[in-house]
């Protein structure tokens, strides 16, 4: 089998990748697939291909699979654990099953770790082991963190993955590997460019299949664990009870800055995607900052819940399918349109605007400067005397801050629009941004960073 039938599909903001690979008779195997098939349905278009089998790893907790929407649109067989339990219909496989793929043969592989009902899923070309889709068990670098399934099974998750990994490195070292979690995702993978490897580079090169035993195995793997976005609590059963089918290409509906108003003295959340100095320069008051980017699914379901009710405001050239995807991909389905008209048509219909100040790196002028990066970001470099606040605990940690004029900086100035909208909403009202990291203070002013906590 040539490299050349296996197309990556990226998801960069989630740091995942899907696979399509090209099964040499006009049909296609689609694994670990997101419910935004946008890039899937366009690269099998690409070779003329019929997605007819959908492969799940495991029950995704961190996007919902699109292995459901698959099989609607394609009448694609859907693969999964047996020991997932899901609850409508698909091929249960449990380890050592295998599925004749016309030509190359799928070998389900358990690899608990983690999630209790991981499989992993070995390509052979007849007798060869060609690669395996190793989902979130051996990871490039690493393996993916056990905690998202409940504290009380963390340590038990993470000496089953020890054993997963252990089986895996018994593939041949040429056996291509191919994670689904990468670089940028929350589900525990370093940072690093490279989203394939091969298990004999895995052996030489990954520090968990370097570990003497089981107990620094389990040391090391746990004490790599950061935050994760809330939103990894609840989609997993969703995706065991199967998401709902998407029929139709989704809009953003336009509201009147009337209904806008109805809808946020109801509940509703008004989510400001447009770029930091757009909000910055005149944004609604209490709306809630988050740049459209990669990133931007992410943070909207680190923040809000799925069953708040959101409106958008965006600029004109920023396109709708590139926000209702990304939050339709994390399970949120109650995005009930836009502002229509933007800013300009909400003051011109009587609507106020705050606003805040952007600062260059030579410019912090507060006694208070709350640095929002992760954990692990902010114990490698950060300002003396930042006060750290990671953003996603921000919603509860803003009640802690003095409301003094305030700096909120991040490594480039997304996440502080966001930490400075949330604290916005939590009463402060002297708010700066830094524009850039600890990096350009440090060059600007000539000052020395200061490590750990």
């Amino acid at each position: 089998m040539g490299t050349d039938r296996l197309v990556p599909v990226v998801d960069d903001g989630l740091g995942n990748s899907a696979y399509l690979l090209d099964l040499g008779d006009g049909r296609a195997l689609a694994v670990d697939p997101s419910r935004d098939l946008r890039k899937v349905y366009a690269a099998a278009a690409r070779r003329g291909l019929r997605v007819a089998y959908a492969a799940e790893t495991h029950l995704h907790a961190d996007f919902v699979s699109g292995a459901r929407q698959l099989h609607a649109d394609h009448d694609a067989a859907i693969l999964a654990s047996a020991a997932g339990e899901r609850v409508f219909d698909h091929v249960r496989l449990g380890d050592g099953d295998e599925v004749d793929l016309g030509g190359l043969t799928l070998r389900a592989m358990q690899t608990p770790g983690h999630t209790p009902e991981h499989l992993s899923y070995l390509i052979l070309d007849g007798g060869t082991e060609v690669g395996v889709f190793t989902g979130g068990s051996l990871i490039v670098g690493a393996a993916a963190r056990t905690d998202l399934v409940g504290s009380e099974y963390t340590v038990e998750l993470a000496r089953a993955q020890y054993a997963s990994l252990r089986r895996l490195a018994t593939l041949p070292d040429p056996t291509a590997v191919w994670p689904t979690h990468g670089a940028g995702s929350f589900c525990s993978a370093p940072p690093g460019a490279e989203r394939v490897s091969t298990i004999g580079r895995e052996k030489a090169t990954n520090p968990l299949l370097g570990a003497p035993d089981e107990d620094t195995f389990v040391a090391r793997l746990l004490g790599s664990l950061g935050s994760y976005p809330t939103y990894f609590a609840y989609l997993a059963e969703v995706n065991r009870r199967g998401p709902s089918l998407i029929d139709r290409d989704p809009a953003l509906a336009e509201l009147t800055p009337a209904e806008t108003r109805r809808l946020l003295a109801d509940g509703a959340a008004l989510v400001d995607v447009r770029p930091v100095r757009d909000y910055a320069a005149g944004h609604i008051p209490d709306a809630l900052s988050i740049p459209l980017r990669d990133q931007f699914a992410t943070w909207l379901g680190w923040l809000l819940t799925p069953e708040t009710p959101v409106v958008i405001l965006r600029n004109p050239d920023q396109d709708p399918s590139d926000i209702v995807w990304p939050a339709l991909a994390i399970g949120f389905e109650q995005i009930r349109g836009e502002l229509a008209g933007g800013v300009p048509r909400w003051t011109a219909e009587g609507g106020v605007l705050r606003h805040n100040r952007l600062l260059g790196p030579d410019q912090i002028d507060a006694g208070l400067v709350v640095d929002v990066r992760q954990d692990s970001e902010f114990e490698a470099a950060h300002l003396p005397a930042a006060r750290h606040v990671e953003l996603g605990d921000l919603l509860r940690g803003a009640a802690g801050l003095p409301t003094v004029p305030a700096v909120v900086m991040c490594g480039h100035g997304e996440r502080a629009a966001t930490a400075a909208s949330l604290l916005e909403r939590a009463g402060h009202r002297d708010v700066a941004v830094l524009v850039g990291g600890p990096d350009d203070w440090a060059t600007a002013t000539g000052h020395a960073l200061a490590h750990g906590r």
